[in-house]
């Protein structure tokens, strides 16, 4: 079985938000804490979460034998910084690096373990999950691409390599919604955290992003 390294990107700013989205409550997790266990509860071989100085939280549960942390300092700069830190803490023990967001939290196990199953299966190099026509995350990358991922600059994320190197995609078709719903404002939030959630939920500004300091 090619083993298989997670980057779950948890340093981002939240900026449509107004609040640290990561730390807002899902159920008896957070949104991160979520993210995290569905990621843990897949085939993946480990997980390298990339937090930053404002969404680092000191009670979130993100322990165990396959979590490593890392802190990416220059997250302001986008998205490439936190998968060039990751990439650049993994190591080369792992055949494929699988980059998750850390504002997904409806993903599921199921459709992650079918990403990897579709790359051992050499059905291609670079998988993605669709929905209804729609591609999504998380991204499975052979670490062939290693070095492109490594240039990668701002808040692009990975999309360029997708382009530049389609014939090399294969799409898996996922039944879940989850694979493009991401949570980026507080009204989606509110109707995404619904059905998890009996309880009232604060306003934004019990969960507003510190200043930097």
């Amino acid at each position: 079985m090619v083993r298989v390294s997670a980057i779950l990107l948890a340093a981002g700013g939240s900026k449509r938000m107004g609040a640290n989205k990561l730390s807002l409550p899902w159920g008896r997790k957070t949104v991160l804490e979520q993210c995290l266990s569905v990621l843990l509860g897949s085939e993946v071989g480990e997980v390298w979460v990339v937090l930053s100085k404002q969404t680092w939280e000191p009670g979130q549960r993100l322990r165990g034998p396959r979590v490593k942390l890392v802190h990416n300092p220059q997250s302001r700069k986008g998205m490439s910084t936190s998968i060039r830190k990751g990439i650049q803490a993994m190591g080369q023990k792992s055949g494929a690096v699988l980059i998750a967001l850390a504002d997904q939290p409806l993903l599921n196990a199921k459709t992650i373990n079918a990403l990897i199953r579709a790359y051992v299966e050499k059905k291609g190099t670079i998988i993605v999950p669709i929905f209804r026509g729609k591609r999504g995350h998380p991204v499975l990358f052979a670490r062939r691409y290693e070095k492109e991922l490594l240039k990668l600059k701002k808040d692009v994320g990975a999309r360029s390599l997708l382009e530049r190197h389609d014939k090399d995609v294969y799409e898996v078709n996922s039944k879940s919604k989850g694979v493009i719903v991401d949570i980026d404002t507080w009204e989606e939030y509110l109707r995404r955290i619904k059905p998890f959630s009996k309880k009232r939920i604060p306003g934004p500004k019990v969960f507003a992003i510190p200043p930097e300091g």
